[in-house]
């Protein structure tokens, strides 16, 4: 009996072992699950708060535009309508009547170089012919009485002829006394400088006092009105030349000033500059361009269709540009950095090589607060617009 009751003091000590393991067991699991199911709360929530709420954008969709492929060059603007004043006689300049900026009519006495050594001349030529026309009429009177006497027999053959030729000799240097009279007439003429168009006058670089010879600049006349532009071509573009091509006038800001078209390309090479020198004719009706003035001038080669994308909208990293492009709509909307290879600046936007295409919605505001997947809200801008020239 007492080992009866010893054996079962002993599996009730043992069973309560077991169990005292079982509910351990059963602890350490509870406190690890627990534990699993916090930590997976605590991802979700951090991964709802990255996400975060969408940030607002502008986006404007890529669209084809025409693209011009042009080229800038140095232009000079020069006038058909322009005269340079150089004199036609040599002496001293003794009156100015004009002033530079007058407006003056053609004919208009400018200045008068001093004449008294031509008048000299002339006075001294037509006393010779005066001499001459008495020596004329005195051959005439020989020749008249040498023919009343050659009829009456009185005089010979010889005398008779003698008589002819004296008038005709007279006669002939009377003709060429008269021409060195007209043409002493018409260079004392040229003492007088006139206008020889309507137009303004330029600069005066002459005083008076001043002895001028036939190559001195004695001033311009101006006429208002169309200009030519001359441009120097390289010898290496002048192949796409064509006459009609359109050319623009830009001023120093790069501001458009007129446009025009070529009507005329040299056939030769220069040889110095190795360039071909293209014209074009621009209307002046403002007065705002100047004869001798240089301009940009850009031939337009070729337009061809291509995307565009603002300049504000470009990052760039690395020596990379880059984008972000909106994929999906509504809350689904979120923006992907893209890659761009990019061409030339023209205005304010740049020529997309590659890396986007028609349809794209580009972030063109609101860039600054992406990164790559961020959800976004978007307003947009509409299409891109042809580029500036």
């Amino acid at each position: 009996m007492g080992s009866l009751l010893y054996y079962r003091k002993q599996r009730l000590v043992t069973c309560g072992s077991l169990g005292g393991q079982l509910a351990g067991r059963l602890l350490s699991l509870a406190v690890i699950l627990f534990a699993l199911l916090t930590l997976g709360c605590g991802q979700k929530q951090a991964a709802g708060d990255q996400s975060g709420p969408s940030i607002p954008v502008k986006t404007e969709v890529i669209q084809p535009v025409p693209i011009p492929d042009t080229s800038e060059y140095l232009a000079t603007l020069k006038s058909r309508h322009s005269t340079a004043l150089n004199p036609q006689v040599e002496g001293q300049v003794i009156h100015i009547f004009v002033k530079s900026g007058d407006r003056v009519k053609a004919g208009t006495p400018l200045m008068e170089i001093d004449p008294l050594k031509q008048q000299a001349t002339l006075s001294s030529q037509e006393a010779a012919r005066a001499a001459q026309e008495a020596n004329v009429r005195f051959a005439q009177i020989q020749w008249d009485r040498a023919q009343k006497l050659y009829a009456a027999g009185v005089t010979s053959k010889q005398d008779y002829d003698q008589a002819k030729t004296n008038l005709d000799t007279a006669q002939q240097q009377l003709k060429s006394l008269d021409d060195q009279v007209r043409e002493q007439q018409v260079e004392l003429h040229y003492y007088s400088v006139v206008a020889p168009t309507d137009g303004i006058v330029g600069d005066i670089p002459v005083r008076v006092g001043d002895r001028v010879s036939l190559t001195t600049l004695l001033t311009t006349v101006d006429e208002p009105g169309s200009l030519e532009i001359y441009v120097s071509v390289p010898v290496e573009r002048s192949k796409n030349l064509k006459i009609g091509q359109k050319v623009e006038l830009l001023d120093a800001d790069g501001k458009l000033i007129a446009e025009s078209s070529l009507d005329f390309i040299s056939p030769e090479v220069d040889n110095n500059t190795q360039s071909v020198l293209a014209k074009a004719t621009v209307k002046n009706a403002s007065g705002a361009l100047r004869t001798s003035q240089f301009a940009r001038a850009r031939i337009i080669w070729d337009v061809r269709e291509g995307p565009v994308i603002p300049v504000l909208s470009v990052s760039r990293i690395n020596g990379q540009f880059f984008v972000f492009v909106v994929e999906g709509t509504g809350k689904s909307a979120v923006a992907h950095q893209k890659i761009l290879k990019l061409g030339e600046l023209i205005g304010n936007q740049y020529v997309v090589l590659d890396g986007l295409k028609a349809g794209d919605r580009v972030v063109v505001e609101g860039s600054q607060n992406l990164v790559d997947g961020a959800a976004v809200t978007e307003t947009s801008e509409g299409s891109s617009s042809k580029p500036s020239s």
